[in-house]
């Protein structure tokens, strides 16, 4: 069965700009995944929100697995706060299954995210999640928190993300992505 690690932010201290966390929220689009990974038989471990990311990089090294999911909102350079929107992917420059996963991930997501031409996939080497991480790995910055309308979007679109996220997961791993099972 297919295992992927997911890594929702452990970044308490980044604020939305109308309140909440980036932690607070970046988790909940991780529990909102974790019915649609169980539905399509993907198999997950996350990070502990306690944990600081030199932690994280070593539990995800503990074991094998297929893929690593780091999930982010973003915040803009200091003067441009609450001006930028849009989704970035980050992959490592040359892993080309972190590729394909990125470019998967921006397949799903552009459909679902307010400005489909503001959705990119972007190579860098700067990322300890991507660099670190054994498995292929992606972080993804799902919007922008200090941008009223993208944290806004953020909120108001929890599943949403998820399930796009999810549906990325399941076609990179080959298996069919199932709807949640109902209780």
């Amino acid at each position: 069965m297919p295992k992927i690690y997911l890594s929702p932010s452990a970044q308490e201290f980044n604020r939305y700009v109308d309140g909440g966390t980036e932690e607070y929220y970046m988790n909940l689009i991780a529990d909102a995944m974790e019915p649609y990974l169980t539905a399509s038989g993907i198999e997950f471990d996350r990070n502990d929100p306690q944990q600081s990311l030199g932690q994280i990089i070593s539990d995800a090294n503990g074991q094998a697995y297929d893929l690593h999911l780091a999930i982010h909102s973003n915040a803009s350079p200091q003067g441009q706060e609450g001006k930028n929107t849009g989704t970035q992917i980050y992959y490592y420059p040359t892993s080309t299954r972190g590729k394909r996963f990125a470019d998967l991930i921006e397949k799903s997501y552009k459909p679902i995210y307010r400005e489909p031409m503001n959705v990119r996939t972007i190579p860098t080497a700067n990322l300890a999640e991507l660099k670190q991480t054994k498995a292929p790995a992606v972080l993804i910055e799902t919007a922008f928190h200090d941008n009223r309308d993208d944290a806004t979007w953020i909120r108001n679109n929890i599943d949403t993300i998820a399930r796009a996220l999810s549906q990325a997961v399941a076609e990179y791993l080959g298996v069919p992505f199932k709807e949640m099972m109902m209780k």
